[in-house]
């Protein structure tokens, strides 16, 4: 047995105070004390005494009362100074006790020492207190040997009982600490990916949201600068307060969204398609998706048709939705080369992240993004598992 198993205490936990109810405070302190009564009525009453032994009787049960509590304060903040300076005394208190004829005030001292001792104190120091303890106590019983053989080895084996069961509770304890902190921690995580997710949630709606804006009064000043009909330019700035309003809309819908508060990803789309005159194709069995996937779908949707709009506005847009048997797909492809004058001043506007953005969504969700030229336009196609 190595060294450190000798000298290491039992841990603090297992020497703390349990936390009970008032209830079972009140109990525990009505135990005390009634056992203090009884060892005081039987310890007077003793047929041996004479007046000075009986003062000195209840000296000694006072005496052992506080030596008890000072060992097991020190004993719980493992200073084995103040321990066995208060072991010590107990053992000459219940030796007092006996020569007065206080022999079951001697017999409690001796036996809760045994017992407590094995329980609160290092193996080097426990065993010397349990053997001082039981010896003291065998050598003033007058028991039968065969009692005094089961009296003490009933205390040697409740005190080491005693002592595993402290040490599981505190093994108990501190597990149940560890899951606290490990679900706190758990919860911290949790908390941070959500603001993450709200925050790049919310940053994709607006993004699309002032990516709109952006191209109508861009188009606005172009028209001014080539002198332009009034009423066209108007149009643009009223649709570019449209697009503003929109993007209060997509906000709130995202916030609901992220609260598994939407609509399906196929209205969605077919009210997108509707907005943006593209032709929707839903292929593959309707199944609702994941919060996460199905506003991956929508944003993917709505940032490649914000792009067709920026890039080719006259251009001829396709929306398909194809549900697979473990995956769903979004491909939007538009034909056909920018015709609008102003289309190529128009794309230099935007900031060149939303493709960029809708990969990193997809790759977050375990799926993939690719966008390029396809036959003459351009297609972004989306897959995401399910």
């Amino acid at each position: 047995m190595q060294l450190d198993t000798w000298t290491r205490w039992p841990s603090r936990e297992a020497l703390a105070r349990e936390e009970r109810s008032q209830p079972g405070r009140l109990l525990s302190v009505a135990g005390r004390v009634a056992l203090a009564l009884t060892v005081l009525l039987g310890t007077v009453r003793a047929s041996r005494f004479t007046g000075a032994d009986a003062v000195v009787a209840v000296l000694a049960l006072l005496a052992a009362v506080g030596l008890f509590q000072l060992f097991i304060h020190s004993s719980r903040r493992h200073l084995i100074r103040w321990a066995l300076p208060a072991v010590a005394l107990l053992l000459i208190v219940g030796a007092v006790a006996d020569q007065v004829g206080a022999a079951l005030l001697a017999n409690v001292i001796w036996c809760g020492l045994a017992v407590v001792g094995l329980l609160r104190l290092p193996l080097a120091a426990a065993l010397p207190t349990c053997g001082g303890a039981l010896a003291s106590y065998a050598l003033a019983t007058h028991d039968s040997l065969l009692a005094l053989v089961a009296t003490v080895a009933g205390l040697v084996l409740l005190g080491y009982l005693l002592r595993l069961d402290a040490e599981a509770r505190a093994t108990a304890q501190r597990l149940l600490q560890q899951e606290r902190a490990a679900r706190a921690a758990e919860a911290e995580s949790a908390a941070l990916a959500e603001r993450a997710r709200i925050a790049r949630e919310i940053h994709d709606v607006l993004a699309h949201s002032l990516s709109a804006q952006l191209v109508h009064l861009e188009a606005a000043r172009l028209m001014l600068d080539s002198g332009a009909e009034r009423e066209q330019i108007r149009d643009r700035v009223v649709a570019a307060r449209r697009m503003a309003q929109e993007g209060l809309v997509e906000t709130k819908q995202a916030l609901s969204a992220l609260r598994g508060e939407f609509t399906p990803v196929g209205e969605f789309l077919l009210e997108l398609a509707g907005q943006e005159q593209a032709t929707l194709t839903v292929t593959g069995t309707p199944r609702p998706l994941g919060a996460e996937a199905g506003l991956a779908v929508r944003r993917t949707a709505q940032e490649a048709l914000t792009n067709v709009r920026k890039h080719a506005p006259r251009a001829r847009r396709t929306v398909t939705l194809r549900y697979l048997d473990q995956a769903v797909e979004l491909a939007v492809r538009n034909s056909g080369a920018p015709t609008d004058p102003g289309a190529a001043e128009l794309a230099a506007s935007g900031s060149g992240y939303g493709l960029l953005g809708m990969r990193e969504r997809a790759e977050l969700l375990g799926g993939s993004l690719t966008a390029g030229p396809d036959d003459g336009g351009w297609l972004v196609l989306l897959r995401l598992p399910t």
